[in-house]
């Protein structure tokens, strides 16, 4: 990891293109892919986009990699999309994006315990605001609640959380890059996916040139190229500081909601955007531990540096 805070701007930015990628995700569902196929459009997101980038890198698994990547690629892919979607299926409006709001706190506890990264106050309390203020953006009039729908949230944060410290604490084989990390975990996501696609939604839709066009959409910049700069971001920043990049999926979300769907934003989820974006802000900020203190390693072959109470 960059020694150097200034250098590491550049790559905190190119690692919140993710997040930004995903919270488009929604607008291009409704508005180009077939209704009621989850399931198939997590598969499309990620098996084609996890092919192309094992024919663009030649280079497979070797040894206990092929455990690692496959148990990455369920937690990341595999088992996220899935539950991602049923959550949101079955809860009201936003609630889903709530619970995901918490993976901050999810991720630091995960930290503590398998990285070292000890959390300091300041980390959780910036979760504790992250959660609020997407809160106060997506949530809409109250519902019932589902206890499925909340579980399934509940277990595609901690799936995801999980799946991003253990890229954090495993790293990557000596020789491999984070486009062939991306590409074993796009594929054996995909792969779990798939029969799962077929047990439940049955044979694929028909598809039309606007669902071809989403398709390619999701799959090429939505999936391979913002995973890769995710998994890229987790190679070089803290777990803490990565996964307080996540609550701008919704902010972008809202915003294209307003910008290119016509909804309307109120001062309420106005005051919840700044107060996101705020959190993730200061998420980026490292609190540097003594030099005796933990110690965690990129897995690039990088200067180990103290770890921080930062964030996924």
């Amino acid at each position: 990891m960059p020694a150097n805070r200034s250098a590491l701007v550049p790559v905190i930015a190119l690692t919140a293109l993710a997040p930004i990628s995903w919270g488009t995700t929604y607008a291009v569902a409704t508005e180009f892919l077939p209704p009621d196929r989850p399931l198939f459009t997590g598969l499309l997101r990620a098996l084609p986009a996890g092919l192309v980038l094992l024919a663009l890198t030649r280079v497979l698994p070797r040894g206990a990699w092929w455990w690692k990547a496959t148990v990455l690629g369920a937690l990341n892919i595999g088992a996220f999309f899935p539950l991602l979607f049923l959550s949101a299926y079955r809860l009201p409006g936003g609630m889903a994006a709530v619970v995901g709001s918490v993976g901050p706190l999810f991720v630091a506890g995960l930290a503590a315990m398998l990285l070292g990264e000890r959390p300091a106050i300041r980390t959780l309390l910036t979760g504790v605001a992250a959660a609020l203020g997407v809160s106060l953006v997506v949530l809409k009039a109250a519902g019932a609640l589902d206890a499925v729908g909340v579980l399934a949230a509940l277990a595609s944060t901690a799936s995801m959380s999980t799946g991003t410290v253990l890229t954090k604490r495993w790293g990557r084989p000596d020789g491999v890059g984070p486009l062939a990390l991306t590409g074993w975990q796009l594929t054996a996501g995909g792969l779990l996916i798939a029969p799962l696609a077929l047990l439940v939604e049955g044979a694929p839709p028909a598809l039309d040139g606007r669902a071809t066009a989403g398709y390619l959409y999701l799959a090429l910049a939505n999936t391979a190229v913002a995973y890769w700069l995710w998994f890229r971001g987790i190679g070089r920043l803290t777990a803490t500081q990565v996964t307080f990049l996540g609550p701008l999926s919704p902010l972008t979300a809202a915003i294209v909601g307003w910008a290119a769907l016509g909804q309307a934003l109120t001062p309420v989820q106005l005051a919840g955007m700044g107060l996101a974006f705020g959190a993730t802000v200061v998420g980026q900020v490292r609190v540097r531990r003594p030099a005796s203190g933990p110690v965690s390693g990129s897995g690039e072959g990088e200067a180990r540096v103290p770890v921080l109470a930062a964030r996924r």
